[in-house]
């Protein structure tokens, strides 16, 4: 064997050694090992429950904010039959234009995820920490036309991808 060939094999074990020391010297001072987890949750921001539900397991009101009447109950009904545990039907004080707005707490937001992809992701979301209850609140504005297709929803729910922790909050830890 050459000399330089053996110099030159002496230089990459040398450059592969110092990379492993790297890597290790990285991953033992790592300061963001609990990042996005419970543990490394700031004070005062909420635990929110990313779990995406099945339809059998989210529970939801559903109110009517559009100049149609009765649009809530047909719905709920809708839901109902895609078994969805639909438990308050009304009406909103205040018409909404918009298709529809999604209203949740922090043991909600995986089951909002959902509802989500039944309005392929056009329902505006407004996210209260101070909500105790693991239901949705769906209300309807008067630009709603019909919920998604299970093929939407499936499409839908691809495109949206896992369920994401709202601004100031931290994953709540997953149950083994």
């Amino acid at each position: 064997m050459s000399f330089a060939r053996v110099r030159a094999l002496v230089v990459v074990g040398l450059l592969a050694v110092v990379a492993l020391v790297f890597v290790v010297i990285a991953v033992v001072k790592d300061s963001q090992g609990t990042a996005g987890t419970a543990a490394a949750c700031p004070d005062g921001w909420p635990l929110v429950d990313l779990r995406l539900r099945e339809q059998k397991d989210v529970k939801i009101n559903v109110y009517n904010a559009t100049d149609e009447a009765g649009r809530a109950g047909s719905v709920a009904d809708d839901f109902r039959n895609r078994k969805f545990q639909v438990k308050k039907v009304g009406n909103e004080a205040k018409a909404f234009d918009g298709v529809a707005q999604l209203r949740f707490g922090p043991k909600a937001v995986g089951s909002a995820h959902l509802l989500r992809a039944y309005f392929l992701n056009e329902a505006d979301q407004k996210f209260d920490a101070n909500r105790k209850d693991d239901v949705v609140d769906v209300v309807l504005g008067n630009q709603f036309q019909q919920l998604a297709t299970t093929t939407e929803v499936n499409q839908s729910l691809g495109d949206l991808g896992a369920p994401q922790a709202p601004p100031e909050t931290c994953p709540m830890p997953i149950e083994k």
